[in-house]
């Protein structure tokens, strides 16, 4: 029986770690595991995040690496950073992600494409190209950061919640193949949640739809009752 993944001691690679759910992610790690690489493309803002991280936890040796892994060039430099250094990478959380708030016809075909690029290809890419490290590594984990928009029909944010749709099915189909391997994969799914993002994802003179529905968030791959990291 091949042993169960636990934190303690983990070696975690975080995408989106300069702000909101990445920078959270890496404070409550930060006690418990002995590594962080902290990826996102504003090293300033990474620098920032990795001070105040060892100012509490003097004994975490935290990383940073400055990369836009919506780019095939970003996510090719976080690999090779990953395989090339001494980092024994056994967790991988994939958080970053961006969101544009508008209705589809109007929106900018850039902004379409970005999404795409980093919710969807750059999740799916640096999970491929680092699964070998994860199998080498045993026993690992991946841990998908989706929305609960995936699950729902959402005006103003269509391809925000078609990427997270991806995002759970593709997580929930990699957790059937890698069940027995050595490499567990969990899929989170927040509701609303106070960051940046939303900030981030308004257009000028967007104003919400009303809805009806009322958002909760899940985890896919464990009960509701068992949200805490474990060891």
């Amino acid at each position: 029986m091949k042993e169960k993944f636990s934190i303690a001691n983990a070696s975690v690679l975080i995408t989106g770690a300069s702000a909101g759910l990445g920078v959270e992610f890496a404070t409550q790690l930060a006690p418990r595991v002995k590594r962080l690489l902290l990826v996102a493309r504003r090293e300033d803002a990474l620098n920032d995040v990795r001070q105040r991280l060892i100012e509490t936890n003097p004994r975490i040796e935290v990383w940073v690496l400055a990369a836009d892994i919506s780019r095939e060039e970003g996510r090719e430099k976080t690999v090779a950073f990953v395989n090339n250094g001494s980092f024994a990478l056994n967790l991988l959380i994939n958080n970053a992600g961006i969101g544009d708030y508008g209705d589809f016809a109007s929106a900018d075909s850039q902004r379409i494409q970005n999404q795409i690029d980093l919710n969807a290809t750059a999740l799916v890419q640096l999970t491929h190209s680092l699964l070998p490290i994860l199998n080498r590594n045993q026993p690992s984990a991946i841990l998908n950061v989706s929305s609960i928009v995936g699950d729902m029909p959402r005006p103003s944010a269509a391809i925000y919640g078609a990427t997270k749709a991806f995002v759970t099915s593709f997580s929930e189909s990699l957790r059937i193949e890698l069940r027995g391997e050595g490499i567990s994969v969990t899929t989170v799914c927040p509701g609303p949640t106070p960051t940046s993002f939303s900030q981030a994802a308004k257009r000028a003179r967007w104003k919400p739809r009303r809805s009806n529905r009322t958002p909760r968030s899940r985890v896919l791959g464990q009960s509701p009752r068992n949200l805490r990291w474990s060891t």
